[in-house]
């Protein structure tokens, strides 16, 4: 008599493990956001933030602009701290949210991939009320100010000016636009997400990597670039952001202005062009940055790894 076979235990499910956050990822993020900003980042931001505020310029009449305004160092305007504050931040803030959102998407049921957007969405927005609100502001408000050098008077500094807003605005003057701001993080790390994947899948089909290959330095070069710069698709949000932030004089624009009655304004004055001065820039800053964060991560990597002892997990 035979004995009966028993079946084959099901494989249990893989269980979902909480990503830790290490030193080393914090470390690894804020280095490569200031090398960014620092070199081709702020000159970019300055040149699509000119744009946007003085929405008749052309590229080479916002480049005029900011030369006259105060020579090479007119492209760096508002760097620091406002733009190190950020970019130092940036990685922290972003990647610890992130990072705890998709997790509790994932252990509700979510997919990997609805995990990523849904990390990236949240990320962008506490990003962008806990340290980015205030830091645009601050930068726009030094970029677009009007000067009374030629006055005679004296230009008020960084420091000044902040606390000129905070005497007669308080808070919210320094936030100011910051639901713009929230707005355009959501829409920018929930597209250029998706639209990063859908490159690199196309780039898969075309290279013949379909089965989980690595992909080289320059794909994935590409694939970023393609998904940073197609999510620029909400300028509007970028420029109504600008508009909301700036201190340019016209006695046309509305006097509480919120997202709704900025984006009338703008139609009203200037079109949908209007709507999309300063995107030429603002791709050219999503290609600068992806190729910082892809093609100097690696060696990035290695420094921190040595500095820290850590190994580095983050995805870049």
């Amino acid at each position: 008599m035979s004995a009966a076979v028993a079946p084959a235990p099901a494989s249990a499910p893989k269980k979902l493990e909480k990503k830790p956050i290490k030193f080393s990822n914090l470390l690894l993020g804020a280095g490569l956001n200031l090398f960014e900003v620092t070199t081709l980042g702020q000159p970019l931001e300055v040149t699509k933030t000119t744009m946007a505020a003085h929405r008749g310029d052309g590229f080479a009449a916002a480049l005029g602009r900011i030369w006259n305004r105060g020579g090479i160092l007119g492209f760096y305007q508002g760097l620091i701290p406002w733009a190190w504050i950020e970019a130092s931040t940036k990685g922290a803030v972003l990647l610890f949210v992130a990072s705890e959102a998709e997790y509790y998407a994932r252990l509700a049921g979510a997919s990997e991939f609805g995990g990523g957007i849904i990390g990236g969405m949240t990320g962008g927005v506490v990003q962008a009320y806990a340290t980015m609100g205030f830091c645009t502001c601050m930068k726009t408000v030094e970029i677009t100010k009007h000067k009374v050098a030629a006055s005679g008077q004296k230009v008020p500094g960084t420091w000044a000016t902040f606390m000129d807003i905070y005497r007669r605005e308080g808070i919210r003057g320094i936030n100011k636009g910051v639901n713009a701001v929230a707005i355009r993080q959501m829409t920018n790390w929930g597209s250029r997400f998706g639209l990063s994947r859908l490159a690199e899948q196309g780039i898969r089909k075309i290279t013949g990597k379909e089965h989980g290959e690595k992909l080289n330095a320059f794909e994935k070069i590409l694939a970023s670039a393609l998904g940073g710069g197609l999510s620029a698709w909400n300028q509007p949000i970028e420029v109504i952001r600008v508009e909301m932030q700036s201190k340019k004089d016209d006695p046309n624009r509305p006097k509480k202005m919120t997202v709704g009655n900025t984006f009338k304004y703008i139609y009203e004055t200037n079109g949908i062009k209007g709507l999309y001065r300063g995107v030429t820039p603002r791709i050219g800053l999503s290609v600068w940055q992806t190729v910082c964060m892809v093609a100097l991560g690696d060696m990035a990597k290695t420094y921190v790894e040595k500095l820290t002892g850590e190994k580095v997990t983050a995805k870049h």
